[in-house]
């Protein structure tokens, strides 16, 4: 009998995890990856007995593994906030999937632990961008001010963090990650106690970003702005951070971040209007490697050639939505 922990490697999945085995610590095996590493569950084995946790990776991109595992005799835990498309009726499978634009699995998370963890769960939302949701939260728990900015720069870092187009792009793998945030039930304590690692964090993002600041864009209007960055390692791990950076300098406006790939093609990173959180993940379904969720999604392949038709058509359907 194995315990699998399966979860994205951005901030909101490790934080749900983390929540997870604090309040129930249990030796597990990690499976994870870069933020865009979503059909883990085609790496897992598991069989009669088998307890697997699923974490903030689409129930659809994973519904053959699901299957596969609940098949065999496994037993599933799943939380998630993306397209879950029809969730399989099954003895053996617990979903708690919530779709709706101002939730993270980190904060369905928190509610099924009834806020045992809640710092994590605003260190989560922080990092996928749900900042009205996190702030929220931190009122709810009287969190001093000098806190919530600590946890929000904290889950920003971490969100930071899962982006690049392998584990060689990143400061820090997701499971090692996780490992290290784990003896510490207060994010807080993480901070000051793992100084070494959250500086690394902090000194990458910031050098990032501001590499990524000097980059025009090659549209921008009142609706919707589209940046090109180079095919280069800082450019794939600021690529998300970057994309909710602008979001919440524009929040009437719908960003798309593309990185060039080496094969000539594009990894996209959207976000729909802050003001208008909808879209996001109908527009990148639009294409064969592409989801998400209403506010934030993302295509993993946009053919090179596309360049021109994608910024078309990105600015009329958010003009469209916008009327």
């Amino acid at each position: 009998m194995s315990q699998i922990d399966v979860f994205n490697g951005d901030a909101d999945g490790l934080c749900s995890l983390l929540q997870l085995r604090l309040a129930n610590p249990v030796a597990s095996q990690l499976v994870s990856g870069v933020k865009r590493d979503i059909a883990l569950l085609n790496r897992v084995e598991a069989g009669e007995g088998d307890q697997l946790t699923v974490l903030d990776v689409s129930l659809d991109k994973n519904r053959d593994g699901l299957q596969r595992a609940l098949d065999n005799g496994a037993k599933v835990f799943y939380a998630d906030h993306h397209f879950a498309g029809d969730i399989p009726q099954h003895h053996a499978l617990e979903a708690h999937i919530n779709t709706a634009a101002d939730v993270c699995t980190a904060l369905l998370i928190n509610g099924y632990l009834k806020n045992a963890y809640a710092e994590w769960a605003v260190v989560g939302a922080f990092g996928d961008n749900l900042r009205n949701s996190a702030l929220s939260l931190a009122q709810q728990h009287k969190l001093p001010a000098g806190d919530v900015e600590q946890l929000e720069n904290l889950g920003i870092y971490l969100n930071y963090n899962g982006y690049g187009a392998s584990v060689e792009d990143l400061h820090f793998h997701p499971e090692a990650l996780f490992t290290e945030l784990l003896p510490f039930s207060r994010p807080q304590a993480f901070i000051s106690d793992g100084a070494t690692t959250f500086s690394k964090l902090q000194d990458g993002y910031n050098n990032d970003m501001a590499a990524a600041a000097d980059i025009a864009p090659v549209h921008a209007d009142a609706t919707a702005a589209v940046i090109v960055l180079p095919n280069a390692a800082w450019a794939r791990r600021v690529s998300g951070v970057y994309s909710n950076d602008l979001a919440n300098a524009h929040p009437d406006r719908a960003h798309a971040v593309l990185t060039e790939k080496d094969n000539g093609n594009y990894l996209v990173s959207i976000r729909a209007p802050l003001n208008n959180k909808q879209g996001a993940d109908e527009f990148c379904r639009r294409f064969p490697t592409g989801g998400g969720r209403a506010a934030a999604a993302g295509i993993n392949d946009l053919p090179g050639e596309n360049l021109a038709t994608f910024v078309d058509d990105f600015g009329a359907f958010y003009r469209d939505l916008s009327q």
